[in-house]
C-alpha cells in the first residue's frame, strides 16, 4: 500500500492533476512524514518521490519544507538511513539553487557527511559531490571539492575510494591542466596501483572508466606517463589469464575470484575503441594487436561478445590498416558461441564493408578487398544459427547477408550463396527466417551482373517456388513478388514474375487463391498503361474467374472486397503519392540498366583481354615457327650432299607430312594406294607395267583431293605456300615417272631438286 501510495502521488505531480500549492500543503507533508518508514524498501520510494517533485516544486518551498528539516537529520543521532537520505537530498538540492546559497547553507552539511563515521554514508555522499561542484562552480570546486575528494580517495574503505574515483573521473572537465598533473594524475596512480595489487573488488569499477580517465587525463601526459597507463591497460586485459592456481582458501573463492578477473577483461573490451584512440591508431600493430587478439580469444563469452560488439569501432579507427584484424573478424564469426555471433550481428554490415574497402570509405566505388576464409566463415555462421533454435540469430543473420554484393565477389555468391538461400526457403521451418531469405534472394538477383545466372536464378524460381509441389512453396513465391514489387522496378515485376502469379488462380489450395486476392491491388499497380494492356486484360481475367468459379467461401468474400479496391485505385490515390511513387520507378529503371551497362561494359572488357592474349600467344607461337623455318632452310642447303638412302627417307617423312595437311582422311582404298606407291619408290625392280598401272591409281585418287585443300587453302590466305601444295605432290609423282623411264641416269640431280622442293613447302607451310 505504502509503494502504491508513493507512485500515486509521483503520478498526480507529473501530470499536474492538482496545484502546486495543494501538492505542497497536503502532498508534500506525507512525503516528508514516510521518509522515516521504519522499511528501508517504503523509505527509499518516498525518497524517490521526493527527489522527483524536487524539479516542479518552488525555491521557497524547497527551503522551507525540506532544506530546514534536512539540518537536524544530517546529524550523527540520527539513523543511518535518514543520513543517507539527507545525502541524497543535498545533491539535488544543490542545482535548483546560486552558487552562493549552495555554498553558504548546503558546504557545511556536505563537509559533515564526508567525514560521518559510516562508510556507507561517506561513500554516498562521495557521489553527490559531482552535483555539488556544479552548483557552485569552478572556483569553488577547487577550493572545497577537490580537497575532500582527495581525502575520500585515500580512505580506509573500498567503497568510499571506489566513489571517489568515480567522481574524480566524472569532474576532470572541471579541472584545469595544473591540477591534473600534480594532484590527479599521482592520486590516479597511486590507485591503479593499489587496487591491481590488493582489491580485486575495485578493478571491475576501475575497468570499466578506465578510457574515459584516459581521454580527460592525457593532454596532461607526458611520453612516459602515457606509455605507463598503456602498459597498466595491458596487463588489465590479461588479468585472470595467467593466473596461477595457488592455495586458495576455497573451491567458491576461486571461482568467486575468476569471475572478477572476467568482469575486467570485459569491460576492457568495452574500452578498447578508446584506448585505441589514446594509443593512436598507427600504433595498433605494435602496441595493441596482441592485447586486442587475446580479448577476441578470451576463454570467457561475456569477453568475446563484448569484443564483437565494439568490432565495428576498432575497424573504423584503423581505416587502410583494417587487414589487421581480418584474422579476429574470421574467429568471431566461427565462435562456438552464438551471444558473440550476435553481438557482432549488430553491425555487421558496416563492418563487412569497412573491413574490405581498403580504407576508402563504403560504397560502390571502393575497391574490394579479399579477405581470406572470409566466405567459409559466413557459411558456417549460417549454418550454425540455422541449426540452433534461435532463430532470430538466423534471421538477422540473413538480412545482414543482403550487404554481400558489396563485399564479396558475384561468383562465390552464386556458387556458395544462392543454392543455400533455396534451400531455407523451400525446408526451414520458421516463417520469418524463410521471407528473410527470399528478400536476401532478390537482392542476390538484382545485383548479380551476369545474364546467364540472372536467367538460371529466375528459372529456378519458378521452377521451385512458383510452380513448386508444396502449396508452402508456392506461398513463398507470393512472398518473394511482394519484395521483388519494393526491390525492383514495374518494368522488371512485370517482365518476370507477374504471369506466374497470376497463374496461381487455378491453384488447388483455397490459402494461395486468398494470398493472391489480397496482392491483386499491388498487382494492379505494377501494370502500366498502354504498354501491358495485354497483362490488364490477363488481370481482369483472374478476377472474373474467381468471381464465377471460387467455391471457397473465404476466398469468396476476399475477391469481392478486392473487386471494390481495385474499382476506387485510380480515384481515391492523390496525385503527389502516385507521382512519388512513379519517380520511385524511374529511379529503379535507371539502376536496373546502369547495372545493364555495366554488365556489357565488363563483358567486352574481358573479351577484348581474351582477344589480346589470344594476339600475343599466335605472335608467340609464330616467333618459334619463323626459328624452326630457317633452322629448315639452312638443313636444304646441306642436304645436298647426304647420301641416296638418306634422300629416300627425306622423301618418305615430306610426303607422310603432306598428306596429314589434308583436311578430309583419306578412304582405304587411298592409304593402300599410296602404301603401294610408296613402295615403288623405294624399290626399283618392279615390273614396268605394275608399276605404272599403280602409279595412275595414285595419282588419280590423290590429284582431286590436294587440288580442293589448295583451292580452300588460296581462298582464305593467297600465300604461294598454299598454291604449292599440289604441285608437290606431282612433282614427287613424275620423278618416279621419269625415274622408270630414264632408269639410273640422272637420280641424284632429281633427287636433289624434289628435296629442295620438299624443303621449301616445310618451310612456308611451317610458316602458315
Amino acid at each position: 500500500m505504502q509503494l502504491a501510495a508513493a507512485s500515486s502521488f509521483l503520478t498526480i505531480l507529473q501530470d499536474d492533476i492538482v496545484l502546486i500549492q495543494t501538492h505542497t500543503h497536503s502532498i508534500l507533508q506525507i512525503v516528508l512524514l514516510n521518509l522515516d518508514h521504519r522499511e528501508t524498501v517504503v523509505s527509499n520510494a518516498w525518497l524517490e518521490t521526493l527527489l522527483a517533485s524536487i524539479d516542479a516544486l518552488p525555491k521557497e518551498t524547497i527551503r522551507q519544507e525540506i532544506l530546514s528539516p534536512l539540518v537536524s537529520k544530517a546529524q550523527l543521532s540520527q539513523s543511518v538511513q535518514a543520513r543517507l537520505a539527507s545525502c541524497r537530498i543535498l545533491g539535488k538540492v544543490a542545482g535548483k539553487f546560486d552558487s552562493s546559497v549552495v555554498k553558504k547553507d548546503l558546504l557545511p552539511l556536505v563537509r559533515s557527511l564526508c567525514q560521518d563515521v559510516e562508510y556507507e554514508v561517506r561513500s554516498c555522499m562521495c557521489r553527490q559531490l559531482e552535483d555539488i561542484a556544479r552548483g557552485i562552480g569552478l572556483d569553488h570546486t577547487k577550493a572545497v571539492v577537490l580537497p575532500e575528494l582527495v581525502e575520500l580517495a585515500r580512505d580506509e574503505g573500498s567503497t568510499v575510494r571506489l566513489a571517489a574515483f568515480d567522481t574524480i573521473i566524472n569532474l576532470l572537465e572541471m579541472f584545469d591542466s595544473d591540477d591534473r598533473t600534480r594532484v590527479i594524475f599521482p592520486l590516479v596512480k597511486t590507485f591503479c596501483e593499489k587496487c591491481f595489487k590488493a582489491d580485486e573488488a575495485v578493478l571491475a569499477s576501475l575497468s570499466f572508466q578506465y578510457g574515459k580517465l584516459c581521454h580527460g587525463l592525457s593532454a596532461c601526459f607526458t611520453e612516459e606517463q602515457h606509455l605507463w597507463f598503456l602498459e597498466f591497460y595491458k596487463k588489465l586485459c590479461f588479468l585472470g589469464l595467467q593466473h596461477e592456481n595457488g592455495h586458495c582458501e576455497s573451491q567458491a573463492y576461486q571461482l568467486e575470484l575468476e569471475n572478477k578477473y572476467a568482469m575486467v577483461r570485459r569491460n576492457c573490451a568495452y574500452n578498447f575503441p578508446a584506448m585505441m584512440l589514446f594509443a593512436d591508431p598507427n600504433h595498433f600493430l605494435s602496441e595493441l594487436y596482441r592485447t586486442f587478439s587475446s580479448l577476441c580469444h578470451d576463454p570467457e563469452i561475456s569477453v568475446r561478445r563484448t569484443a564483437a560488439e565494439g568490432f565495428h569501432e576498432v575497424v573504423k579507427l584503423l581505416g587502410p590498416n583494417v587487414h589487421y584484424v581480418h584474422k579476429e573478424l574470421v574467429t568471431l564469426l566461427q565462435d562456438d558461441s552464438l551471444e558473440v555471433l550476435d553481438a557482432l550481428l549488430n553491425h555487421l554490415q558496416e563492418t563487412l564493408e569497412l573491413a574490405t574497402s581498403r580504407g576508402e570509405g563504403v560504397g560502390p566505388e571502393s575497391k574490394l578487398v579479399s579477405v581470406p576464409d572470409l566466405v567459409p566463415a559466413l557459411v558456417a555462421a549460417e549454418q550454425k544459427a540455422a541449426s540452433s533454435l534461435r532463430w532470430r540469430v538466423h534471421e538477422r543473420l540473413l538480412h545482414c547477408y543482403a550487404c554481400l554484393p558489396r563485399v564479396v565477389p558475384a561468383d562465390q555468391i552464386y556458387f556458395r550463396f544462392l543454392q543455400r538461400m533455396f534451400s531455407i526457403i523451400t525446408t526451414n521451418n520458421v516463417l520469418p527466417v524463410q521471407r528473410e531469405a527470399a528478400r536476401t534472394l532478390c537482392v542476390f538477383l538484382r545485383y548479380n551482373r551476369k545474364q546467364e545466372q540472372r536467367q538460371e536464378i529466375l528459372t529456378k524460381i519458378m521452377q521451385e517456388l512458383g510452380q513448386g509441389r508444396s502449396y508452402w512453396n508456392r506461398l513463398r513465391y507470393l512472398d518473394l513478388c511482394e519484395i521483388t514489387m519494393e526491390l525492383f522496378s514495374k518494368s522488371y515485376f512485370c517482365k518476370h514474375f507477374l504471369i506466374q502469379a497470376l497463374e496461381l488462380v487455378s491453384d488447388p489450395v483455397a490459402n494461395v487463391r486468398y494470398k493472391l486476392c489480397h496482392m491483386l491491388p499491388r498487382l494492379r499497380s505494377t501494370i502500366r498503361l498502354p504498354a501491358d494492356k495485354h497483362l490488364l486484360q490477363q488481370l481482369e481475367f483472374c478476377v472474373r474467374k474467381l468471381l464465377c468459379r471460387e467455391k471457397d467461401k473465404d476466398v469468396v468474400a476476399t475477391i469481392r472486397k478486392i473487386v471494390l479496391e481495385l474499382d476506387k485505385m485510380e480515384i481515391t490515390e492523390p496525385y503527389h503519392k502516385r507521382h512519388e511513387r512513379d519517380l520511385l520507378d524511374q529511379k529503379k529503371e535507371k539502376e536496373e540498366a546502369l547495372l545493364l551497362e555495366m554488365e556489357m561494359l565488363e563483358r567486352q572488357q574481358s573479351e577484348a583481354k581474351l582477344v589480346g592474349e589470344k594476339h600475343i600467344e599466335k605472335k608467340r607461337r609464330d616467333s618459334k615457327t619463323g626459328l624452326s623455318g630457317s633452322k629448315g632452310m639452312s638443313g636444304s642447303t646441306s642436304g645436298a650432299t647426304l647420301s641416296t638412302s638418306a634422300g629416300k627417307e627425306m622423301r618418305k617423312a615430306k610426303l607422310a607430312r603432306s598428306r596429314s595437311l589434308s583436311s578430309h582422311p583419306t578412304t582405304p582404298k587411298m592409304s593402300n594406294s599410296s602404301d603401294k606407291t610408296l613402295k615403288v619408290k623405294e624399290s626399283g625392280s618392279c615390273p614396268g607395267s605394275g608399276k605404272s598401272s599403280m602409279l595412275a591409281v595414285n595419282d588419280d585418287t590423290m590429284r582431286p583431293h590436294h587440288y580442293s585443300v589448295a583451292s580452300s587453302s588460296s581462298s582464305l590466305s593467297p600465300t604461294p605456300s598454299t598454291s604449292s601444295m599440289p604441285v608437290l605432290i606431282r612433282s614427287n609423282t613424275s620423278s618416279s615417272v621419269d625415274h622408270r623411264g630414264n632408269g639410273g641416269k640422272d637420280t641424284q640431280s632429281r633427287k636433289l631438286s624434289i628435296q629442295r622442293k620438299s624443303n621449301s613447302f616445310g618451310m612456308q607451310s611451317g610458316r602458315e
